[in-house]
């Protein structure tokens, strides 16, 4: 019963029964920490370290050094400079350094040599390449989507280029998430020509277009072939993945716990969830021409040779239909001959670019050139959002409109509804980059220190939650996030800012037993962790120091050949359409093909992210087949080879030289004098076993480099078999 109710009826007093309203209501509950706006906190001072090894270089020592000397941990000294050098490098470019630029760096006397050695790896084009593949990670791309049929996503690669791009651009992150929510609606445009500058775009337009492009996000999520069979339900799980990945990308929610039911444990309700979804209920998935209006006419123009492809493959199958598999007479053979030139000559005939603008590629094998990106629904085509009981397509209740998640909304002082549908992406993507905002440039940076230190200030990178890891330095954290937004949300500038700390400089190889009862996995940052390379990053130092690295940037995907035992678990091998050029096989790991149904073996070996929905961390295992891999895998034997081979012809054949040789180009750093000594050893065992299989060996090597020709091939064998071992050292995939 009331309250009041019962007061009135026990006849009291009326001054008692004038009870200021929500006196007995229950105490409204504190935001949790993570949905309170950052406040800039002041840096603290350190004063009672116990020595005077490791300097203060900015702000973020200050907060680091404080949470240690809490704790009464003293911090790892620097590393040396041919470690530094070699984190550097892995960390913005995904690649070692050259002997010579660590050389450079390690023997410079510039006091600035470290800053000009981050300036200069920022302005490389493989830093967008090294970072892209971190974000693409996160917003699970894949080339296909996966299930039983893996049905191709012939564009999605734009989006890849696109997200290298920006890194490279240095693109500010709150225009990054704008262009990627809303590009579409906050940059309206075509790709009509001005009058006056026939055939060129504005910089304007080609900005636009991008913008764009970035949409394309929403288009990479997984896909069951058969959906399509049901279109209610293929609009409801397209929704699904959409705002999942939002929330888990830009908001670090685990927003997709409200589907059936109210958030259990962060302030989300059901109706936020459905809410979000009629933001997104007037998009759809489009492909848009990339060119001009004009251009398409050019490729309009050619497209009869396109018909007198289709018409000479028609021949040849008439003609195998009438021979029906039986022995050719010479005469059918000429005829086959005939037929296959034809092919061959009207495939050539293709134009590759258009004849009037000279610049613009056509694919004759896609088409005219496009994207896959988000547009809208005709008016009379737009669906109705309904809140769903226990998440179920077929129990709706109330209807749901464009909204913002209430809490959120509460904090960050704005009204909870938007105008909708039509342009309703536009409002959030522009409260998601809000100054204000408390978690979209707290996630970024957060995920911006995860990926240099291997663990995040909050562990769970997609949960900032209740739920989630709490964050070891929550100052620090706020104080990166107003930081970040200071700085124009600049990601270079917050590169530069962790770089330049003593925190990132120090040494990985330092522990006590203090330090190791107090905190053993290094949550408070005492010494740097040592991190293992990730799978693409692996394969592009193999290839790199072997002198193979194709690095050519961007374009459809690239298929590698495989052996026979990886490519036999895949049912249908046209699946996996091995790229013709075999320059292109050693591309760099960003521009393999993802198939989500078969990923690339060596990848799924080390850890490659399931890409059915974001991924916030990799795995990191330590499994057998790894090691079966860099020893066994005829793709690292031969990279063992052409190592073996370059070294000879920079450093000669001398052994120790040699071997110096080899140690610095996979590690970067002089070999030791015990080193060289079992080095020495292990090549002249090799040499001996080799030696007592002479008659096996020419087989069993293939071609050589010219550099190991003037040598016997025992001596060659034992050269590239000491490379093979060397790519399997640990340090060799680890960054310390």
């Amino acid at each position: 019963m009331h309250l009041g109710t019962i007061l009135s009826r026990l006849c009291l007093p009326a001054i008692l029964l004038a009870v200021p309203a929500g006196i007995f209501a229950k105490p409204k509950e504190p935001l949790p920490w993570s949905f309170q706006i950052p406040h800039r906190p002041e840096v603290p001072v350190a004063e009672k370290l116990k020595h005077g090894t490791t300097s203060y270089r900015n702000a973020i020592d200050g907060f680091v050094l404080a949470a240690l000397e809490q704790r009464d941990l003293d911090p790892a000294p620097a590393a040396d400079r041919h470690v530094l050098v070699r984190r550097a490098y892995f960390d913005l470019l995904g690649l070692p350094p050259t002997p010579d630029q660590a050389r450079a760096f390690v023997e410079s006397a510039d006091p600035d040599a470290w800053l000009k050695l981050v300036d200069e790896l920022l302005e490389s084009k493989h830093y967008g390449e090294r970072w892209g593949r971190h974000w693409l990670d996160v917003a699970r791309y894949a080339d296909s989507g996966g299930y039983e049929t893996d049905i191709y996503y012939r564009f999605a690669w734009r989006y890849r280029d696109y997200v290298v791009k920006s890194f490279n651009d240095d693109k500010p992150y709150n225009i990054f998430v704008q262009e990627q929510v809303a590009g579409d609606e906050i940059w309206p445009d075509n790709l009509d020509l001005d009058p006056k500058r026939v055939y060129q775009l504005s910089d304007k337009k080609r900005r636009h277009l991008e913008a764009r492009i970035g949409t394309g996000f929403y288009t990479l999520g997984p896909l069951v072939h058969e959906s399509g069979l049901d279109a209610r339900r293929l609009r409801h799980e397209t929704l699904t993945d959409w705002i999942d990945t939002t929330g888990a990308v830009f908001l670090g929610l685990t927003v997709g716990c409200a589907r059936c039911h109210d958030h259990k444990f962060d302030p989300l309700s059901q109706q936020d969830y459905y809410d979000l979804q009629a933001i997104f209920s007037s998009s759809t998935q489009v492909e848009v021409p990339l060119l001009t209006a004009m251009e398409v006419n050019d490729w309009r123009q050619h497209y009869p040779r396109i018909i007198a492809v289709s018409e000479a493959r028609t021949s040849y199958k008439l003609f195998q239909a009438r021979t029906g598999g039986r022995a050719l007479t010479p005469e059918e053979e000429t005829e086959k001959q005939r037929l296959l030139v034809a092919i061959a000559e009207a495939v050539l005939q293709l134009p590759e670019k258009a004849g009037s603008v000279p610049n613009s590629p056509f694919d004759s094998l896609m088409g005219i050139p496009a994207a896959r990106v988000l547009g809208h629904e005709r008016r009379e085509l737009l669906p109705t959002i309904f809140m769903l009981e226990r998440g179920e397509l077929s129990n709706p209740t109330s209807r749901a409109t464009p909204a913002l998640p209430a809490t959120l909304a509460t904090a960050t002082g704005v009204k909870r509804e938007i105008h909708g549908p039509y342009g309703s992406r536009k409002q959030l993507a522009l409260w998601l980059t809000r100054k204000d905002h408390p978690l979209t440039a707290r996630v970024m940076v957060n995920r911006l220190w995860q990926w240099h230190f291997g663990r995040g200030i909050v562990a769970t990178a997609n949960d900032f939650g209740a739920m989630g890891s709490g964050p070891t330095h929550p100052k620090l954290l706020d104080w990166l996030a107003t930081e970040f937004v200071q700085r124009d949300w600049s990601i270079k500038q917050m590169h530069r800012l962790i770089m330049n700390s003593s925190t990132y400089r120090m040494a990985s190889d330092f522990a006590t037993s203090a330090h190791l009862e107090k905190d053993p996995s290094n949550r408070y940052l005492w010494r740097m962790n040592r991190r293992r390379l990730e799978a693409e990053a692996i394969w592009d130092a193999v290839h790199f120091t072997a002198g193979t690295l194709n690095l050519q940037m961007g374009g459809r995907p690239v298929v590698p050949p495989l052996p026979e035992d990886e490519i036999a678990a895949l049912r249908e091998r046209w699946h996996w359409p091995v790229s013709a050029d075999p320059s292109q096989h050693t591309r760099r790991g960003m521009y393999i093909l993802v198939r989500r149904n078969f990923p690339f073996p060596m990848f799924e070996v080390f850890d490659a992210p399931v890409t059915s929905s974001s991924c916030p961390v990799r795995d990191v295992t330590t499994v057998a087949p790894q090691a079966l891999w860099t020893l066994n895998s005829p793709s690292v034997f031969e990279q063992a080879k052409q190592l073996a081979g370059r070294t000879a012809a920079m450093a000669g054949t001398d052994d120790a030289e040699w071997i110096a040789s080899v140690w610095l180009t996979l590690l970067s750093r002089p070999i030791t004098e015990e080193e060289s000594q079992e080095a020495a050893a292990l090549l002249a065992q090799l040499t001996e076993q080799a030696t007592a299989n002479q008659d096996q060996l020419a087989t069993a090597l293939g071609e050589l480099p010219e550099s190991l020709r003037p040598l016997d091939l025992p001596r060659a064998t034992a050269m590239i078999q000491f490379c093979l071992a060397a790519y399997n050292l640990n340090e060799f995939s680890f960054i310390d």
